[in-house]
């Protein structure tokens, strides 16, 4: 399977210089969308905690059918790349799941590793599935693949999060997401994955440039737009009162 626009933005993580990672805003509405597009990123990638703000919905309670809609509209706002977090699939087979995804547009996605009541999925039956997801996808989708052992309990999360990524990147992974990795974890990993690696900057923390130079390939910021956004909101609403 063959799909241009997903090779564009597959390009996008690669060659790419120290300091200099992929920034990729997370639009939650199709509005927000336009604003990150017109002001010139090459590419978005949704967060699915903002995306449920949006749609009134707890984190991790979207329904599967209202998730894919919203990307489905983000999508069709924009002429960018758009890679959708969809957290770990909705229980979906991959072929569904793929084809799900593809109906709305977008040429990647996000898929975490940790279970539905908060513990960590086994590396092993998780790289599996993201292997039939790959070969459900073929090419047409830039596979980001979560590693959630810096915020689940793990006793070593930086030799958990490698070993998680290897086994992801030989199922077909195009990038793998440490999230909740501090920087100073980052040159290890950058040292034993093979591939992009996918950061989450926290507000407050260090600068973009400073995550790049540690050893990130690709930049998100998970709902911290969505909610940096509603606390504008919040300051103008108490403004007109």
């Amino acid at each position: 399977m063959v799909n241009t626009e997903a090779d564009a933005f597959r390009a996008l993580h690669h060659d790419r210089s120290p300091g200099d990672a992929l920034v990729l805003p997370g639009p939650w509405d199709a509005a927000s969308a336009r604003v990150f597009e017109e002001t010139g990123f090459p590419a978005l990638a949704t967060p699915s905690a903002g995306v449920a703000a949006s749609l009134g919905y707890e984190d991790g309670a979207t329904p599967a059918d209202e998730m894919f809609a919203a990307v489905r509209r983000i999508v069709r706002s924009v002429s960018v790349p758009v890679s959708a977090d969809i957290e770990d699939g909705y229980g979906l087979a991959p072929k569904e799941l793929v084809e799900r995804l593809l109906e709305t547009g977008a040429v990647g996605c996000n898929l975490e590793d940790s279970t539905r009541d908060g513990g960590l999925k086994d590396p092993r039956a998780h790289a599996d599935w993201l292997s039939e997801v790959r070969a459900e996808a073929g090419g047409a989708v830039v596979l980001n693949a979560r590693i959630d052992t810096f915020i689940r309990t793990a006793a070593d999360p930086i030799t958990a999060a490698i070993e998680r990524a290897r086994l992801y990147v030989a199922a077909g992974a195009d990038c793998v997401y440490p999230i909740g990795a501090p920087i100073e974890a980052l040159p290890r990993l950058r040292a034993e994955i093979t591939g992009p690696i996918n950061v989450g900057a926290p507000p407050n923390g260090p600068s973009l440039r400073e995550w790049g130079e540690a050893g990130a390939t690709r930049i998100t910021f998970g709902p911290g737009l969505q909610r940096r956004a509603v606390a504008a909101v919040r300051e103008i609403a108490e403004g007109l009162l």
